[in-house]
């Protein structure tokens, strides 16, 4: 394996540094990944407290014979640019993607057909729209996402935590659920100026709710016919199995070329859950783990069985 310091997006006006890491040379192109984080702020590997997920992977990938580009998200470097304009996902995330896969595709090492686009949480969400958008990923995998709007599964995350342990957590999830439900109410009737002016919390308005939930991840995959992995977390308390993993199956019927992969254990960030309980995320995440070779093995498999 071997890295390579790159920027994406230089020369824009939000040029991001990122690592190319490669397998050994093989003395072929080999297949490549796009790594596209979840929610929130976040370095290159995706650091959660002693938590690496994008660095695990790239790793594993990598001892697979599979490239990939993995970068600092836009708001981890420009968060206070950015918390002064009204941006949405496009912004957030997407157009830095497909800058990266674009890079990616100019590598000598790594063949530009083949691809893939691995997205993690919200990045899972946002992953079919990615390809939607740019048309440049040979396939998807999607870890930890769901086929719902992003502000049903926080209001669910609000009733979750409110229904925890601690008093003061409890009171204060509760708040929150009271709050923010009402401020989404009628949010797809809403004119867009009026929902680009209401705020939902600091600098974020409603409009990037309302300009992400047009379409859903299952949505856009029924538009589509390449191949899907949909990868979860017995354990996860942040996207669930009964509800966003089995909501997949269901929305996603008779779609072809769409696998799924449940792993007992673990938890949203793909290592062993411990606590299993949303208001202790911190605690759990501060446990130092690694992502395991079952889950690298299931991702290499399929990108290699779906590669040109």
């Amino acid at each position: 394996m071997r890295s390579e310091k790159i920027v994406v997006g230089k020369g824009t006006e939000y040029p991001l540094n990122g690592l190319l890491t490669l397998p050994d040379d093989t003395g072929q192109k080999v297949p490549g990944v796009v790594f596209v984080h979840g929610s929130g702020p976040s370095n290159m590997d995706e650091q959660i407290y002693k938590l690496t997920p994008f660095k695990d992977l790239a790793e594993g990938l990598a001892e697979h014979g599979i490239a990939s580009i993995r970068y600092d998200k836009r708001t981890f470097v420009y968060g206070k640019k950015m918390n002064k304009l009204n941006v949405t996902a496009k912004e957030e995330t997407i157009d830095d993607a497909i800058l990266a896969a674009k890079l990616l595709r100019e590598c000598p090492d790594v063949d530009p057909d083949n691809i893939f686009i691995v997205g993690h949480s919200m990045g899972a969400m946002l992953a079919p729209r990615i390809d939607a958008e740019c048309g440049l990923f040979r396939g998807l995998i999607l870890m930890a996402g769901t086929p719902y709007r992003i502000e049903d599964i926080m209001i669910r995350q609000f009733k979750q935590a409110s229904g925890g342990n601690g008093v003061i957590i409890k009171w204060i999830a509760g708040l929150e659920d009271k709050i923010f439900t009402k401020k989404f109410d009628g949010l797809y009737e809403m004119p867009d100026e009026e929902a680009k002016r209401k705020k939902f919390f600091g600098s974020t308005s409603l409009w990037y709710f309302k300009e992400m939930g047009k379409k859903t991840a299952a949505e856009y995959i029924n538009e589509s016919s390449k191949p899907v992995l949909i990868m979860q977390g017995g354990k996860d308390f942040q996207v669930l199995k009964a509800v966003d993993f089995e909501g997949f199956k269901e929305k996603l019927k008779g779609r072809l070329n769409v696998e799924y992969r449940l792993y007992d254990k673990l938890n949203h960030l793909f290592v062993n859950g411990i606590y299993g309980e949303i208001a202790k995320a911190a605690k759990e995440y501060k446990v130092e783990q690694h992502i395991g070779s079952e889950v690298i093995d299931d991702i290499a498999e399929f990108i290699k069985r779906f590669a040109r």
